[in-house]
């Protein structure tokens, strides 16, 4: 396992590690039985790394594969296909569609190096995706190869890699189109030594994006024509988005020492079935309408909900996860604006929760924190 400066020679274990560490013997397994053709400076073939994402069993009926990705196939084959040619990856979709999660996926697969990244901010500057520099060596010796502080951006290039922009459409207007050169030529001129770094093979870019947020700006034509783009859908049946959070508060309670998230998949069913009915503005049996929360309830926000219960559950119950274990998270997930949500929330118990057969102990754990 890979650690950081900070915890190296100390013995302690990262809180998460990067996939490619997380997931070793898994890639190691595939790149075993992998026998299909990879593209240039690919770990895996595009075969592989899509049964990576999403699962399965090797040829050999031995390895298990576990699904880093619960979606539609061809959205991770359309995905991988368009890394294999020269367009960037585009995943858009609302928050919480999982869009970090696959493109971290991704890369480890394809480069084994899931960390060449920028996060995207509003404050964002230029050198993040092009070059800084060493500004004392800059100023003792001028302009120099050793002086040039490389992006991550410039790394996957100059080495054959996956790189990654997240939230690309935080990123001012002006920063983001600094990716245009360099997504259509595959070079980056570096004007101060009069040359400049081009691609080598094995490079492209992953971007993750949404438009629903605040603070968002949209790219320029001229960029979104460098991108391929792939739209990662919210979960489409409940069932499905119940798997997705029990797996994922699973792996997240292994490695905080939380009890595991079977025990509490009654409560699991709720807090998605809460999430969706807000979200969607209906019941789930289609009899009444509902004033749907400011936020935006994603899936993320339920791992984050059910994993702070077991987390209350574990230090201060009996470590099986119960209505008042979520009660308070829920609360925290749709109550962004004190007085629409409040009033959307209290409406929402009254006319569903409170009728629901078998909800009664969930309806009080409620009420109780809404006070």
């Amino acid at each position: 396992m890979t650690v950081s400066n900070s915890t190296a020679g100390t013995g302690a274990e990262v809180l998460r590690p990067h996939a490619e560490d997380a997931f070793a013997d898994e890639l190691k397994a595939l790149a075993e039985a992998d026998d299909r053709p990879r593209p240039a400076g690919w770990r895996l073939s595009p075969w592989a790394v899509s049964t990576y994402l999403l699962g399965g069993v090797l040829p050999d009926g031995g390895k298990v594969i576990t699904p880093k990705y619960v979606g539609p196939r061809r959205i991770v084959e359309v995905a991988v296909t368009t890394l294999a040619t020269d367009r960037a990856l585009l995943l858009l979709g609302v928050p919480g569609t999982a869009k970090t999660w696959v493109s971290e996926h991704l890369a480890a697969a394809v480069s084994g190096d899931s960390t060449l990244l920028v996060q995207g901010t509003a404050g964002t500057p230029e050198e993040a995706i092009r070059y800084g520099w060493n500004y004392a060596r800059l100023l003792a010796h001028g302009p120099s190869q050793e002086a040039l502080v490389p992006s991550p951006v410039l790394r996957a290039m100059s080495e054959g890699m996956t790189a990654r922009v997240e939230e690309l459409t935080r990123i001012p207007a002006d920063v983001q189109d600094s990716l245009i050169t360099i997504l259509s030529e595959k070079t980056l001129p570096v004007p101060e030594l009069g040359q400049e770094v081009q691609a080598v093979r094995g490079f492209n870019l992953i971007a993750t994006a949404n438009d629903r947020d605040r603070g968002v700006n949209e790219l320029s034509s001229a960029l979104r024509r460098r991108f391929n783009t792939v739209v990662l859908p919210l979960p489409a049946t409940p069932e499905a988005e119940v798997d997705i959070v029990s797996r994922r508060v699973d792996q997240l309670g292994r490695s905080l020492d939380l009890p595991p998230a079977p025990e509490g998949l009654e409560e699991i069913r709720r807090v998605v079935t809460v999430f969706r009915e807000l979200r969607d503005g209906v019941s789930a049996d289609g009899r009444t309408r509902l004033k749907s929360p400011s936020g935006t309830l994603s899936t993320a926000e339920a791992i984050s909900v059910v994993t702070g219960g077991l987390a209350l559950a574990a230090h201060f119950g009996d470590g099986v996860l119960r209505p008042g274990d979520v009660a308070a998270g829920i609360l925290g997930a749709v109550v962004r604006d004190p007085a629409a949500d409040r009033v959307a929330w209290q409406e929402y118990l009254e006319t569903v929760v409170r009728e629901r057969d078998g909800w009664q102990d969930f309806y009080r754990a409620c009420r109780e924190v809404s006070v």
